[in-house]
């Protein structure tokens, strides 16, 4: 929770509830620099420790629009490479969205570990 959300969000706002082991459901919830309320959510779909976390990712405004997340770790002479996927959008501008968004989480989250 402390580097996870967009750049104008409001840090109080944001909540996790997350069950992480497979089947376990996860909602992640905030409210952006303009006021707007967000909300995510989805189910674990594999939780292997230290190697990989599989799960959906729906926003609860479009909860048809059900995509997936795969994120790995590598051991890395450096410490661990994380190779973050996340596919199965509906179309070129959820796809473009989401990198966008993700990129300034996972920015904050280089900060954070820095």
């Amino acid at each position: 929770m402390q580097w996870f959300g967009p750049p104008n969000m409001k840090p109080a706002s944001l909540q996790a509830e997350l069950d992480v082991r497979t089947g376990g459901r996860f909602r992640i919830s905030f409210v952006g620099g303009d006021g707007e309320y967000f909300e995510a959510g989805g189910i674990y779909r594999e939780v292997v420790p230290n190697e990989r976390l599989v799960f959906t990712w729906a926003w609860h405004s479009t909860p048809e629009r059900e995509s997936l997340v795969t994120i790995s770790f590598k051991p890395d002479s450096a410490g661990t490479l994380m190779v973050f996927h996340h596919a199965q959008f509906a179309d070129e501008t959820a796809r473009d969205n989401h990198q966008r968004g993700w990129s300034s989480f996972l920015d904050k989250l280089d900060a954070f570990v820095a």
